[in-house]
């Protein structure tokens, strides 16, 4: 618990220290979530909950179970109501990183600076840890979020978010890519769209919902999502270009030798820099209305560009 890297390092001078703040305490408390939910259930095969514990537990930002429980208190919540959500989105993240780094996906071997799931256990049981996950995190948000109403809409969110519209849609099409090339920003753009951005809005509706939104905090909060989810990819493709392993915690300078088209090949570095800013400017335009309560997601939003790994 409390083994990712101390969040203060990812900000720049002028970061938002409230927001800070706020992160390790609630990174530390989806930490102890994480754990209660792999601890809970004695029927699970120990290697299966080994290898599930392993990727879960990793470290990393947790930036999407932040974004649920900070959403939830922006429209009036309480952030203790939406951690059975916050603990199910991240399983569902960590899902897809395991699937993605196997031989038949991006073919990885490092993540967060350790051997990935099926370098450290098998090919196999990586798979079975990753579909473990992602049943188990439906299973948290029908049982424990509330009301029964709240949790239904939750699920299919999420469902709608992961799944073949979603983020496994823009896996497929990346994967499609990767053979037949993208040759625009509005191709790559529609990738990241599903691949990236649909499980970061999700993070915000899920949490939005749950803290008792309206439609038009909805509508806010899934633009801002949308925004800051191309945003962290523009991010991440940048980090592939000018990023450290040993910061990464993974290897750099893999998209192209997978024949990916990235942000900085399609607009250069300093375009794509310029990108990212726009689309957090409106991103933090858009929760404007919010006031004192969408400060710290506005500090985050600029989290997603100032952040070194």
């Amino acid at each position: 618990m409390g083994d990712g890297p101390p969040l203060g390092a990812n900000f720049m001078p002028h970061a938002n220290v409230l927001l800070e703040q706020t992160w390790e305490s609630l990174r530390l408390r989806v930490e102890d979530g994480l754990l209660q939910y792999l601890e809970q259930d004695a029927d699970c095969p120990p290697r299966l909950r080994e290898a599930m514990s392993y990727s879960l537990m990793a470290g990393g930002k947790r930036l999407r179970p932040v974004l649920v429980m900070l959403a939830c208190e922006a429209c009036g919540g309480d952030a203790k109501d939406a951690m059975p959500a916050a603990c199910a989105i991240e399983m569902v993240h960590s899902y897809s990183l395991i699937h993605d780094d196997l031989p038949a996906m991006d073919d990885d071997d490092l993540r967060r600076g350790k051997p990935t799931n099926h370098v450290q256990f098998d090919e196999a049981t990586a798979i079975l840890a990753g579909d473990a996950l992602l049943t188990l995190a439906f299973e948290i948000l029908a049982a424990d979020v509330r009301p029964a109403d709240v949790a239904a809409k939750c699920c299919a969110d999420l469902a709608s978010a992961a799944g073949c519209r979603g983020m496994v849609a823009g896996q497929v099409v990346d994967l499609e890519g990767e053979a037949s090339g993208v040759r625009t920003i509005e191709h790559l753009e529609s990738i990241h769209k599903r691949k990236t951005g649909r499980l970061l809005t999700s993070s915000l509706t899920l949490g939005a919902r749950i803290g008792g939104a309206n439609v038009e905090m909805l509508d806010s909060l899934r633009f801002y999502g949308q925004s800051i989810g191309l945003a962290f990819q523009i991010a991440d493709d940048l980090l592939d270009v000018t990023g450290d392993v040993d910061k990464m915690g993974k290897q750099v300078r893999k998209d192209s030798g997978h024949g990916k088209l990235t942000y900085p090949e399609l607009l250069g570095i300093e375009g794509s820099r310029a990108r990212a800013r726009a689309l957090v400017d409106q991103a933090c335009q858009r929760i404007a209305p919010f006031g004192e309560r969408g400060r710290r997601l506005e500090a985050l939003a600029n989290f997603t560009i100032e952040r070194d790994h």
